[in-house]
Order: structure tokens, then sequence, then C-alpha cells
């Protein structure tokens, strides 16, 4: 009878299988860079492009500057920029734009998404229709309904005529102007907030609808109770996208109106544009700071509160 001596045991790590390398062992203690190279470029873009333009212009809001040279003047320009009539008009038109365009487009994705998950004819097509306007550009937007809502040669205006019914001036009218931009600004991004709400109701598993239509849950309830709830994420990522785009509204509305009829539909970015066209530069740099700032503190403690209590699946 023989027995394995400890020179002819055979270890496990030991046999290499036909074709294939031994694993190396991981020695503790020692941790690998290598993934954290892949950050790298982003960081010196993120850094070029976004933190150095940023706290420049922290600076330059500070001074009074061309392109040339620049004479430190401490708070004065946001001491006249704050004293500028406009300023408070503005702020309201700015509020109201963006709540009415992100409220719209929860409202409308949301109600779109849920068509456009449902299995109905020619859902392929519709969803290109209702993304299309996502891929124009802004400028391009602003002309062509320009064009359409003139009061004069524009198309809205000789439908509503064939049949009848008023031909107000869309852009013209004070009281009309700001609200038309922000129905022109709800149709080129409403795909986007459809797409988002899409993508929240496709991920619910089926089995969640299937249970509650066994338990006799109508479809009703099933949107109360499951496709709402589990969809908070997609509505979390739709306001806060929406809010901040409508805060920073600028080149729809100056394309459409430039702010006019009089100004009845500038907002905190067209009245910051309107300084720089008139050479003070500095001004205008402490308009985008105070902007910048304004979307910070509505938006920090808006996207805590709506990320706080996520619906996990």
């Amino acid at each position: 009878m023989s027995t394995a001596t400890p020179a002819t045991a055979i270890q496990a790590d030991d046999i290499v299988t036909e074709g294939r390398l031994p694993a190396k062992k991981a020695r503790p203690g020692i941790r690998s860079y290598y993934p954290t190279w892949f950050f790298v470029p982003a960081l010196v873009l993120y850094v070029i492009f976004f933190a150095v333009p940023t706290f420049s212009s922290f600076y330059f809001s500070l001074t009074r500057w061309s392109l040339f040279d620049s004479t430190f003047i401490g708070f004065d320009n946001y001491v006249q920029f704050f004293s500028d009539p406009q300023l408070y008009t503005s702020f309201i038109h700015t509020l109201i734009y963006a709540v009415i365009t992100s409220g719209a487009k929860v409202i409308l994705g949301f109600a779109l998404a849920l068509l456009l998950t449902a299995p109905i004819l020619g859902r392929g097509y519709l969803r290109a229709v209702v993304f299309f306007p996502v891929l124009l550009s802004t400028i391009g937007v602003g002309i062509m309904w320009k064009a359409l809502l003139d009061p004069f040669h524009g198309m809205v205006n000789a439908v509503l005529g064939f049949f009848g019914l008023p031909q107000p001036g869309w852009l013209t009218d004070p009281n009309l102007a700001l609200y038309s931009i922000a129905g022109i600004d709800i149709w080129k991004g409403v795909g986007i907030a459809t797409l988002i709400f899409m993508a929240g109701i496709v991920a619910i598993p089926h089995e969640y609808f299937e249970a509650a239509r066994i338990d006799g849950a109508g479809s009703w309830k099933i949107l109360r109770q499951i496709t709402i709830p589990l969809t908070r994420g997609a509505t979390a990522t739709v306001i806060i996208l929406s809010l901040i785009g409508g805060l920073r509204s600028f080149d729809i509305i100056w394309v459409t109106t430039g702010g006019g009829p009089g100004f009845t539909s500038d907002v905190l970015a067209s009245v910051i544009y309107k300084q720089y066209q008139a050479g003070f530069f500095g001004l205008s740099t402490a308009g985008n700071v105070v902007l910048f700032l304004l979307v910070t503190a509505i938006m920090v403690p808006l996207s805590y509160i709506l990320n706080r209590k996520q619906v996990e699946l």
C-alpha cells in the first residue's frame, strides 16, 4: 500500500487547464488604480469648460471689464443689477415660464408615455412623431413658429379665420406673448419627457400588473397604485430637467419676441443679454452669477425632496 508524499502531492491551485493560464492571486492591501485613469479625460474637460469659467465669472462679476482690461469695483455691479426696474418683472416672468413649461411637460409627457407604451396601432410611428421636435434646433423652431404665429400671414391664424374663430396676436399681444412662447417650448421639449416616462413605465415588472388584474384592480387603480408610484424616479428627473431649462430659457424667447412686446416676455436671461449688448460686461456677468445662484437655490432642495423617498422595484 503506497501513500502520496508531500513532494508528489498536487495542489489544486497549481493545475493549469489546457489553453488557460493560471489566475493571478490578488495580494491583500494592494489596490489597482487602473480604472481611475478613465475618469481623467472627463475631469480635464469638466475643469476647463465648467469649473474655470464658473469661478472666473464670480471674479469678473466684481469688476468693470472689457476684452483688454478689468478694474475691481466690488459689489457695485450687483447693486446696479438689483436696482434695474425690470428685474422684478423679469423674475416673475421667469418663474411663471418655468412652472408652466415644467408642469405641462410632466403632465403631457406622462400621458403620452402611457399611450405610447400601450398596444396601439402605429405605436412606433407615433413615438417618432412625438420625439422628432427634440431633434430640431431651438433657433430653427423659434423661427418656424414665429412665421406660423404671425398675426397677418401665419398659418395658425389662417386656419382659425377659415373656421370663423378669433385670430389673436400670439406673439404681439402683451397678454399672450409669454404663454405662446411657453407653448412652443412645451411642443419642442415634451418628447424628451415622454421618453423618460416611457423608460420608467417599461422598467416596471409586468408581473405587478398581472397580479393587480388577478386581484380585480381596474385601470385607474393600477395607475394610482402601481404606475405612478413606480415611476416616481422618472417624474423627479423630468421635473428637475424641465425646471432648470425653464429658469435658464433664453434662445427661444429671444428669437420669437426679443423679450417684447415691450418687456412683457422678458426673463432674467434676456435682461442679462440686453445688458451685455449695451456693453456692460461686468453687469451682465453679475446677472449670470445671480441666475446661477437662483437656479442652484431652487434646484438643490427640490432635488433632495423629490429623491428622498424613491419607490424600489
